[in-house]
């Protein structure tokens, strides 16, 4: 009995010292960023393992949560805008950007719906593709690249992740149903990989933080990353409370708020002003902080 409430006292602080240990190891970062794909894919390809195919299909729940998100962003922008327009476009792109490839690894640790998070995923991640082009070259600051290239870097840079692990887990599962049903039975793993992602992660943000701090930027890069942990929270909240409505809060809120940070990041560099860019990269740190708090918090109220 001590030795199980000994490891979960050891499992609820590796989230905390993950994050603490990439902010101080942030100059080592540069070594480590390659394994990130690779870690969310193993994560999902093990998520999905547990995934039944059936229920993964659009409800009326995923219409209402993209309606929100693209109207919440539209509102951030335009409120926004007075003030600056680099702060504007940086934060408005913290909630346009779709959501992220692993919030189905997170959901399913939180015991949420990870069929109707990897859906809203796949269909967020599909709209953003096919508008971002067009919104991002109209308030952007660059507009050289054009529709179909975006269009296909914005796909190249997130369907191989969604997918590939998808059919990867389909075809074990009919093919070599054995190693199917060891991975279902070991969802744990996704844990520890999440605290070494995150490790990665959080020194990454800090990394690009530094080097792309501008003294003379100093108080618009405080309101990009304030801003950020605005809508961060924001996104939280009102992604949980339109799914306690529809009996999921859990999903609904990872949805909203578990945000697809790298693809943001490079679209901030590719369409508007470079300092935009923090506040994607600070909303790293806080989507991860909020989700951190989550599993701790899930941890406690399981045991």
């Amino acid at each position: 009995m001590h030795l199980i409430i000994r490891r979960q006292q050891i499992k609820n602080m590796m989230l905390p010292l993950a994050m603490i240990g990439g902010a101080v190891f942030y100059k080592w970062m540069g070594y480590l960023t390659f394994l990130s794909p690779y870690l969310i894919f193993i994560m999902l390809l093990i998520t999905y393992c547990k995934l039944d195919f059936r229920d993964f299909k659009p409800k009326r729940f995923h219409l209402v949560l993209l309606t929100v998100q693209m109207f919440l962003s539209a509102t951030v922008y335009f409120l926004l805008l007075p003030l600056s327009h680099k702060v504007a476009e940086g934060v408005f792109i913290c909630v346009f950007i779709p959501t992220a490839t692993a919030a189905p690894v997170i959901t399913s640790m939180l015991g949420g719906s990870i069929s109707f998070v990897a859906t809203y995923s796949l269909l967020c991640n599909a709209l953003v593709a096919v508008i971002g082009p067009f919104v991002l070259a109209e308030i952007g600051d660059a507009g050289e690249i054009s529709f179909l290239q975006s269009a296909a870097l914005i796909g190249s840079k997130v369907f191989p992740l969604l997918i590939l692990p998808l059919i990867v887990a389909m075809a074990l599962r009919y093919i070599f149903p054995k190693v199917h049903s060891v991975i279902k039975d070991h969802q744990q793993i996704s844990f520890y990989m999440w605290a070494v992602s995150l490790f990665i992660i959080v020194g990454s943000c800090v990394s690009f933080t530094i080097n792309h701090w501008i003294p003379s930027e100093v108080w618009s890069i405080v309101a990009l990353i304030a801003g950020a942990l605005v809508v961060c929270l924001l996104q939280f909240v009102i992604g949980r409370r339109i799914g306690s409505r529809n009996g999921d809060a859990v999903s609904g809120g990872q949805s909203l708020g578990q945000k697809n940070t790298v693809l943001a990041v490079w679209m901030a560099m590719a369409y508007m002003n470079p300092i935009a860019s923090v506040a994607p990269a600070a909303y790293i740190a806080w989507q991860n902080i909020v989700n951190s708090f989550q599993l701790v918090a899930h941890s406690k109220k399981t045991r």
